[in-house]
């Protein structure tokens, strides 16, 4: 999945210049590249400060080797490479077509057909690899490439010469466990024998769309590689007993690649002649696809005390640049028509309609979303991180130069807005929009020691303005970029806000309130005090907050760092009930609140309810499931859902605590506990490393995943789908 350059990335590798990002992890990254005269390539880097150990840079001078040993035809040909540099790097063809576990989401099980000729080709490249005496180590469906004109064989990280230990931990099981050897799941040798069990790994995957071992956590996994027997209950009859071979727990018992590749295919035929339609039609897309991406490169962020270039001289401060308008791109870059670039424009003035995204860096089938659109980051900052928020048939998201609104089903963008508002004083109940507006003649605050009043008004749903403010408080200062709205329901919108000299952080002379505003008349119902914030502190009162009938429900921040449940009465302000969230950090909680008309659900450690009414435990699961992680739950329809680390989905009945089901085969010990999961009618969805997945609520099961750089998540029922806002895009995927 290309992405934009980052400022600093490399301006050439040798004589290739980087056009774009292929991946990034903890070891290095991975770039698109071209030559002068067009050649296209694929240039794997290390990090420095990786390389600055020995053994690392060791390990990547030995991958280099192993992609030479290999070659071009069963590899990724190897046309250049530096292991001395700063930053090492090898650069090698840039392979069209799909890994094979992208292959078989694509085309489904692969025909019997296709699997010999596939097997039989990876005992070529398996077998060029053990007559030179390396062995790969980390077979697995992602490390192999579909081409027309047979697999290629990638990603020698681990790959080594046959008996040398010197780089390898006694006693570590080095790989991936669905697809290791019996021997290498317990740190023994790992020989020519162990690619041939992953081999069959491997094809049993191609053919049945699992791995033979399932799925789960490493150690069950490793446990079943070592003791238990392969399931090979879906795999064509005649492949059984080869493959069984393969798989036998005996290394000495299997076949050698040649053996195997003989019982596999005659070597008749074209490899392309194997493939099914739609996998040729993939291989042909991303072959046209590559010349169609456009070199980007995202521009360097703004030092945090830096000034716009259009702003007064005055200092300004790091988060508020009050109307300043600097002239952010909420695109970042300009790709096609999807990425947004808004234009300087009077808040009075409407943006017009903008044609539906149509980005030729990352395609959406690349994404599998239905719709996607890069985004810049918000203008004051990422912390507390900016929310998708679903208003009608819109999704709104502050991010660039301000609030922009797209239509949920398609992704077409109604209207975008330059006034730089901020993601934390926007608020919606689905139906209307409100907003924090900064008053005429605040810019920079003026210099005026008293402040401004603080406006609240709505935003026109067709248009993105703001309508005249319908409360003009005078004892708040409305330029403290602290000020939060909070939430809103039931034509009241709850806010917080300070009085006092204004500055870039909060100010110990400064008191803060919280407080309720009738949408209609602008009256102000109650206020209650807050505690003062320290000097220079910029961590905000509120982390998350929703009205439930007659319940402000409310995690706040206390001046030690610590998380305290609060509740208040809607209709007086009163706190009903409080107490300490204990064993979480802040930044873990500044998600929607999980609640329903009786309790407020809390995980992100152990999963409980509390009721709404006085804050008592009405039920915890580490009493049924002690010792077991949850991340941030959603209720619906009398069932709360969480992800449990390590082992998947679990659906709660939302009145007792008990569980009501479990996942089952899904990718459990990639699941992510961060993020709380989407409900649709038929499917739960949550994050699985940069995969969003759908799980079967009738079955348990997953059903189809997706691949997303989101880590924010939220459910638009009426168009149907689920939107991801994270890693520079917002995207909608399906909702059923």
């Amino acid at each position: 999945m290309p992405t934009p350059l980052t400022h600093d990335d490399p301006q050439a590798f040798g004589p290739y210049r980087p056009i774009a990002r292929l991946g990034s992890g903890g070891m290095g990254t991975v770039y698109l590249a071209r030559s002068g005269g067009g050649r296209t390539v694929a240039v794997k880097t290390m990090h420095a400060a990786i390389a600055a150990d020995p053994a690392a840079r060791t390990r990547f001078r030995l991958e280099v080797d192993a992609a030479r040993v290999i070659g071009g035809r069963h590899g990724a040909q190897v046309v250049a490479a530096d292991t001395q540099t700063g930053t090492p790097w090898i650069a090698t063809e840039y392979v069209l077509g799909p890994p094979l576990d992208e292959a078989v989401e694509l085309a489904g099980p692969l025909p019997e057909a296709t699997v010999r000729a596939l097997g039989a080709a990876l005992c070529g490249a398996l077998g060029q690899l053990h007559s030179s005496e390396v062995v790969h180590r980390d077979l697995k469906p992602s490390n192999i490439l579909i081409t027309a004109y047979g697999p290629k064989v990638i990603d020698f990280g681990i790959a080594r010469a046959i008996g040398d230990e010197r780089l390898t931990r006694v006693g570590a099981a080095m790989g991936t466990p669905a697809f290791m050897s019996p021997e290498q799941a317990t740190g023994q040798e790992h020989t020519a024998a162990g690619d041939v069990f992953a081999l069959a790994a491997v094809l049993v995957f191609a053919a049945t769309g699992r791995a033979p071992f399932g799925h789960g956590q490493t150690a069950d996994l490793l446990y079943r590689v070592r003791y238990s027997a392969p399931d090979l209950s879906d795999v064509p009859a005649a492949l059984v007993p080869i493959l069984g071979r393969c798989l036998d727990k005996n290394p000495f018992l299997r076949p050698t690649t040649a053996e195997l590749a003989a019982e596999l295919h005659d070597g008749s035929g074209e490899f392309a002649e194997h493939l099914p339609d739609s996998l040729l039609a993939e291989i042909g897309r991303r072959a046209t696809e590559v010349w169609q991406i456009t070199p980007q490169r995202l521009p360097a962020p703004l030092p945090q005390h830096a000034e716009p270039p259009t702003a007064p001289a005055a200092p300004m401060p790091r988060r508020r640049l009050l109307l300043a308008g600097a002239g952010l791109t909420f695109g970042a870059v300009t790709v096609g028509a999807g990425a947004w670039a808004w234009s300087r424009r009077s808040v009075s003035e409407p943006k017009p309609p903008v044609p539906g995204p149509s980005n030729s860096l990352l395609p959406k089938k690349r994404l599998d979303s239905v719709w996607q659109h890069q985004v810049a980051d918000p203008p004051y900052g990422t912390v507390p991180p900016a929310q998708p928020l679903a208003v009608r048939n819109l999704v709104t998201v502050v991010a660039g130069t301000g609030l922009a609104g797209i239509d949920a089903a398609s992704g077409g963008i109604r209207w975008a807005s330059d006034q730089m508002e901020i993601h934390w004083q926007i608020a919606t109940d689905g139906e209307h929009l409100v907003r924090m507006v900064a008053p005429e003649g605040s810019e920079n605050n003026a210099g005026k020691p008293g402040g401004f009043p603080l406006f609240l008004a709505s935003v026109d749903i067709d248009t993105g303005v703001a309508a005249e403010p319908f409360a003009r408080l005078t004892d708040f200062n409305g330029v403290i970029s602290q000020n939060q709205v909070l939430c809103t329901a039931d034509g009241i919108v709850y806010a917080a806000a300070g009085r006092g000299k204004f500055d870039e952080y909060f100010m110990a002379s400064q008191s803060w309130s919280v407080f309720a505003v009738d949408i209609s008349t602008g009256r102000k119902l109650w206020t209650k005090p807050l505690p003062s914030r320290p000097d220079h502190t910029d961590r905000l009162h509120f982390l998350s907050a929703r009205a439930v009938g007659h319940s402000l429900v409310a995690l706040q921040e206390t001046n030690d760092g610590k998380v305290r449940i609060v509740v208040r009465d809607t209709r007086t302000g009163a706190v009903r009930w409080e107490k300490p969230f204990d064993g979480v950090a802040p930044d873990r909680v500044q998600l929607p609140l999980a609640t329903d008309t009786e309790n407020l659900y809390l995980g992100t450690g152990r999963l409980r309810a509390l009721r709404l009414s006085d804050g008592a435990d009405v039920w915890d699961s580490a009493k049924e499931r002690p010792g077991r992680t949850y991340g941030p739950p959603v209720v619906r329809g009398g069932s709360v859902y969480a992800v449990e680390k390590g082992f998947g989905l679990v659906a709660f009945d939302s009145g007792n605590g008990r569980v009501q089901w479990e996942e089952k085969g899904g990718g459990e010990t990639k699941a992510d506990v961060s993020a709380a999961p989407v409900i649709g009618t038929e499917c739960v969805y949550s994050k699985r490393s940069s995969a969003l997945w759908a799980v079967d609520i009738s079955s348990g099961r997953p059903t189809a995943s997706y691949r997303t750089t989101g880590n924010r998540f939220i459910a638009h029922e009426k168009a149907k789908v689920t939107l991801a806002l994270g890693g520079k895009f917002l995207a909608a995927f399906p909702l059923r």
